[in-house]
């Protein structure tokens, strides 16, 4: 598992496993995101399965789905909610951690510049530059 923070309370992951819930919870997270749809992954790694054992371990889980296609304004302010509406740190996954970082820069356009953006997640090691123009016109939208 490769935890990668973007901010101090949002932190995203490849995939991650039952066996991984242990150094979440060491890591002091107190809720995981699946952004990761299920067909994507063998039935050990789907959703019921991490969140069977992340909700054992004490912390909140959540499920929020996420492909090109459904990266829609609504999943934006969606992954926002989840991730602002607990008392700590969240941790986010799917296959690579792209589209928590992705979901995640979408969903700051009202509060931070692009520039900020792209540079918390180049930092996480996400390059999402060509994400660079739909973020301005958010932003602009958001203004």
């Amino acid at each position: 598992m490769e935890i990668r923070p973007i901010t101090p309370r949002y932190a995203v992951s490849p995939q991650i496993t039952v066996e991984d819930v242990p150094a979440i919870v060491e890591a002091g997270f107190v809720k995981v995101i699946c952004n990761r749809p299920n067909v994507e992954v063998p039935q050990n790694m789907q959703s019921d399965a991490i969140g069977e054992a992340v909700r054992a371990a004490g912390l909140e889980y959540e499920v929020l789905e996420l492909t090109h296609q459904t990266m829609t304004p609504e999943n934006v302010a969606l992954q926002r909610e989840l991730a602002e509406s607990c008392s700590g740190p969240v941790l986010a996954y799917c296959a690579s951690g792209t589209r928590c970082s992705v979901v995640w820069a979408l969903g700051q356009c009202d509060r931070m510049s692009t520039d900020d953006i792209l540079d918390a997640t180049h930092k996480a090691g996400y390059a999402l530059d060509n994400l660079r123009p739909v973020l301005d016109q958010t932003r602009s939208s958001a203004e």
